[in-house]
């Protein structure tokens, strides 16, 4: 089991690790220029990204659990129209995002309300980045139907060349054209596209051979549209919960002043680091739980959701203690602003508790997607997200930045907890 799960959450972890790198440099870029708000402008355009590519990472997710179902079960022509079903969804939804551009980012500026200065260059990122949309919610179809099919290493191959990619010319458009958000938009445009077209060429030369008529038929079909659809909108809402509460912090960091704002997104870094890595046990538990459900097994699905725990628990130690001992040399990488570093290191403390905390709604939500367990999720995140984090905040306002970040962790163990008291009956009561 231990080999089956590395085989899947390998590659993964290594894909995913790639991801906040590439953050981790964008900020770093915008960190060593001279003001506060290029950190702060970098970290809302992210944000606003985050809300609109983020809600369509049903595409990600559902594709994922649905298609390991389908492979479990033989199916192998239901699971090639599960992926063409989520590319239709992809490119209806581009269309979409890039028809509505101008109010989206009107409409995000207000919520945001900072400074014009950081209105602008916050502005610049969205204006060019909304162009690679298209490649963005294409390449969520490939991946999550790739690992669907239980193949982890052209997802890696894909995120990590994007990622490096973008990174490289990011830097060479930041440091070498004297460019600045726009530079970053821009290396990410061209990433995305170079992406998406390594996606096809591996479905091509890899998949092609198990086309068939029968994949193309019934790829409209209505009842199956409607069951892929429901099981998506739940996790499009548990994703915008999500979204809103990372949103929400980074806001309401900035409205108590903008050091503590761009300290609080430095530390967000962390978090993205930690939720990276760790989640790829998460996608590895999607994938091989999904198998062993489609295919009824019980006593292998739970050998692997308890050995996915394992070391995701594992994983999760390892980098409380590694930001524990170099969160101050990552923070001196990130920006070279010290009272910005000095005000980050106040609120450390937090970031080593989340990794270890986090290992478990992230693993049981790899769980329930690959068990389409998707209304049982969808509930415990707005749960969590309003019933628990909303009210924390306003409720540990008199304790200022340590209160928000407390909310935060209140937010983590609502998500696990619940998750947990659930799956006695939305996950194991279905085998």
């Amino acid at each position: 089991m231990n080999k089956e799960i590395f085989k899947l959450a390998g590659p993964n972890v290594l894909a995913n690790l790639s991801v906040p790198f590439l953050s981790a440099i964008d900020v770093a870029l915008m960190g060593h220029l001279n003001g506060v708000s290029y950190i702060l402008s970098i970290g809302f355009g992210v944000m606003i990204f985050n809300f609109i590519y983020w809600a369509f990472g049903f595409l990600r997710m559902g594709i994922t659990g649905m298609t390991a179902q389908e492979v479990g079960k033989g199916n192998e022509e239901e699971a090639y129209r599960l992926l063409f079903r989520g590319l239709l969804i992809a490119g209806v939804g581009a269309l979409l995002l890039f028809l509505f551009r101008g109010v989206l980012l009107q409409l995000a500026l207000y919520l945001i309300d900072s400074t014009e200065l950081v209105n602008f260059h916050t502005s610049s990122y969205f204006n060019i980045r909304i162009y690679a949309a298209p490649a963005t919610l294409g390449l969520y179809a490939f991946i999550g139907w790739f690992l669907g099919k239980q193949n982890a290493i052209i997802p890696m191959v894909v995120t990590i060349s994007v990622n490096i990619l973008n990174a490289s010319i990011s830097y060479i458009l930041v440091s070498y054209f004297n460019m600045k958000t726009e530079g970053v938009a821009l290396g990410t445009v061209a990433a995305q596209y170079l992406g998406l077209m390594l996606s096809v060429t591996s479905f091509y030369f890899y998949y092609k051979k198990g086309l068939s008529k029968a994949s193309f038929k019934g790829v409209l079909e209505l009842k199956a549209l409607k069951t892929f659809v429901m099981v998506n909108v739940d996790i499009l809402v548990r994703t915008l919960c999500l979204i809103f509460s990372l949103s929400f912090f980074k806001v309401m960091s900035a409205k108590e002043n903008e050091l503590v704002g761009a300290a609080n997104i430095l530390l967000l870094e962390f978090i993205t680091i930690a939720a990276y890595g760790i989640d790829g046990f998460a996608f590895a538990a999607e994938s091989i739980s999904g198998k062993y459900f489609g295919a009824k097994n019980s006593v292998k699905f739970k050998k692997a959701v308890r050995y996915c725990f394992y070391w995701g628990v594992g994983f999760g130690f390892l980098y409380a203690i590694v930001y524990w001992l170099f969160g101050h040399s990552i923070l001196q990488f990130l920006t070279d602003q010290q009272e910005v570093i000095d005000i980050a290191m106040e609120y450390l403390g937090w970031l080593v508790l989340f990794p270890v905390l986090s290992v478990v709604p992230f693993v049981w939500d790899g769980i329930y997607i690959g068990l389409t367990a998707s209304k049982a999720m969808r509930n415990t995140m707005l749960f969590s997200t309003f019933l628990i984090f909303v009210p924390a905040y306003y409720f540990f306002l008199p304790m200022g930045n340590h209160g928000l970040w407390l909310a935060m962790i209140l937010f983590v163990l609502a998500r696990g907890i619940s998750q947990t008291i659930l799956a006695k009956k939305v996950v194991f009561g279905k085998l």
